[in-house]
């Protein structure tokens, strides 16, 4: 069943009503953290158990689907190969960047991210294997193609893309996501994150950049 999930929202993605459903987890778990069940999703979202069960299998399902639903709110603006230059690779990044600070400083986030380290401490670690498979690496799966293209394109130096994609996650996370989950009250703005995506960025081309310029296409 976590198949079929996977593939409803990496296909057409979940239907407006699915959507709902999904906010319904968020906000619950925000509200009740683990103890939430699929009678009190029902009951917010206002549908039948039978109707979860077939769209998401069971709870596990349920969670997976939330996963990934928060994870897609983290746009990679795709470029384009032959005509990439440092300015659309540099608007990608930055782009990604911000909205993965909006994602992971939301109080549905935070919550939810909290459930996964209590699962990723206890017997039942299924939750933070969750969060770990379709949020950070899904996001490196997604992320790292772009930067594979920049140093195609000789706009970037590296050697494996899993490394550099850390290197990048570390400059826009600092200590903003352990600190939000130890219940310090940061006042991320809007100007404040796009400042923060945009310093992340300038700081990993600094490290990353090609000294020799971009390759001629």
């Amino acid at each position: 069943m976590l198949q079929a999930v996977t593939e409803m929202m990496e296909g057409e993605g979940p239907t407006a009503r699915q959507q709902d459903v999904l906010d319904a987890v968020l906000r619950l778990l925000v509200e009740e953290g683990d103890r939430l069940t699929m009678t009190a999703v029902a009951r917010r979202a206002s549908c039948s158990k039978e109707t979860l069960y077939k769209w998401f299998g069971d709870r596990d399902g349920l969670l997976t689907a939330t996963v990934q639903w928060q994870a897609s709110k983290v746009r990679v603006p795709p470029v384009d190969r032959k005509g990439l230059d440092l300015g659309s690779l540099t608007a990608s990044l930055e782009r990604f960047a911000s909205d993965w600070l909006r994602v992971i400083s939301s109080d549905t986030s935070v919550a939810l991210n909290r459930v996964a380290v209590v699962h990723a401490g206890s017997d039942k670690r299924d939750l933070g294997a969750i969060v770990l498979e379709r949020g950070r690496f899904a996001l490196g799966r997604r992320l790292k193609p772009v930067l594979e293209a920049g140093r195609e394109a000789g706009l970037l130096e590296f050697d494996d893309a899993e490394e550099a994609f850390r290197t990048f996650f570390g400059l826009v996370a600092r200590d903003v996501q352990i600190r939000l989950l130890l219940g310090d009250r940061l006042e991320l703005t809007d100007a404040g994150i796009d400042g923060d995506a945009a310093r992340a960025t300038q700081q990993f081309l600094a490290l990353h950049g090609a000294k020799t310029g971009p390759k001629a296409l």
